[in-house]
């Protein structure tokens, strides 16, 4: 046992095990119902994944692609490839054939994950690719040899499956194609994200009783940097809707304490507050209008409160909302005094990056490593 600080993705998620076992660090809703995993049931899994990666050949350096929208089997196998010393390369499902055939071209993964029967059959008519299908309904398995079934992933190691991954070791990268269609990618190691999370969790205050909502597209730096590496920091709970389509009323739900997205995600939550809202000659829609531009006196402000801007904090699910981030350029101006006027504080951190072109298809992974050369040799619960 070491009382070393964890300076991996790995290690943070082995250390909210050992910490904290039976909370709950991972919630998310099929079929209308919310099901939860432990950290400890989290760090299962996530070892299980990552010793059945390792008996189909996924080694040091090896890359993991993900095409898939937020849910519960990218992210355990996201943390699985980390657990290895791979890096996890999530995908837009709505990327073009066109460009993903050049992801596949120049990056050259030989591991990657489809989230239904669309994706298993595009990632298909490429050859040399081992696929892993979530199979979210649980169907007879895929019966192409390349396929293999999520479930079916897993292998229980009794002395445990040691992690890999080192602090400067890429822990996630992202890849887009730049205005001349050339394939740039973006790379973030296990040391920056552990850094950045750190600053986030002191400047927002997250603790463990923290509730996250993972909404955002799957595919984003954004969401590595602000939910997934602060998660398995500070411990708090992630949430990850059904679907994109019924997000609205997941977060309505769930009631997030901590809420991170972009300047066109506030820009459609504050869309639907104006829906909600009455037309202009109406008294309700006078007091919000008069909050928005500060006027009013304590009484005023006393009524806007409790007749209109805490139900709509709740309609839209920001009731407890303590850390609401918007990532990358900031709200417009008629959004944020929107948010204003509901009274919440809408703070913005960066969506920088150093974007590189990807020149050449990449060669085979490095050599592998073994836990002797200073790998944790701990279980991960």
């Amino acid at each position: 046992m070491t009382n070393a600080q964890p300076s991996t993705l790995p290690d943070w998620l082995r250390h909210q095990a050992q910490q904290r076992p039976h909370a709950v660090a991972l919630r998310h809703k099929r079929l209308g119902a919310w099901h939860a995993l432990s950290w400890q049931d989290v760090a299962i899994a996530v070892e299980q994944l990552a010793a059945g990666l390792a008996q189909h050949g996924f080694a040091v350096g090896d890359a993991l692609l993900l095409v898939s929208h937020p849910r519960e089997e990218a992210l355990l196998l996201s943390l699985a490839a980390q657990w290895n010393g791979g890096v996890a390369i999530p995908l837009d499902p709505q990327l073009t054939g066109d460009a993903l055939r050049s992801v596949l071209t120049h990056i050259a993964p030989r591991f990657v994950f489809g989230e239904d029967d669309s994706q298993i059959d595009r990632l298909l008519a490429h050859e040399g690719l081992r696929v892993i299908n979530a199979n979210p309904r649980n169907l007879t398995p895929h019966p192409h040899r390349a396929v293999t079934d999520y479930r079916a992933l897993s292998v229980q190691n009794e002395g445990g499956f040691p992690s890999a991954a080192r602090p400067h070791d890429d822990a996630f990268a992202f890849v887009r194609l730049d205005a001349d269609g050339q394939l740039v990618e973006q790379r973030f190691p296990h040391a920056v994200l552990v850094r950045e999370a750190q600053q986030l969790v002191a400047t927002e205050k997250l603790t463990a009783d923290d509730e996250a909502f993972a909404a955002r597209a799957f595919a984003a730096a954004s969401q590595a940097r602000y939910l997934i590496a602060p998660w398995v920091l500070s411990g708090f709970r992630l949430n990850f809707p059904e679907s994109l389509a019924t997000r609205d009323n997941d977060r309505r739900e769930l009631a997030p304490t901590l809420v991170a997205g972009t300047h066109e995600t506030y820009a459609r939550v504050a869309q639907l507050v104006d829906d909600r809202l009455p037309g202009t000659r109406s008294w309700r829609r006078r007091l919000i209008s008069r909050a928005q531009r500060r006027q009013g006196g304590p009484l005023a402000r006393a009524l806007t409160w409790w007749l209109i801007t805490r139900p709509l904090r709740e309609v839209i699910g920001f009731s407890r909302t303590h850390a609401a981030l918007v990532i990358g350029p900031p709200l417009d101006e008629k959004t944020a005094a929107l948010f204003a006027a509901l009274r919440v504080d809408v703070r913005a951190w960066p969506d920088t990056g150093d974007w590189r072109r990807v020149e050449h298809k990449r060669q085979a992974a490095a050599p592998q490593r073994y836990a002797a050369d200073g790998a944790s040799e701990q279980p991960a619960y």
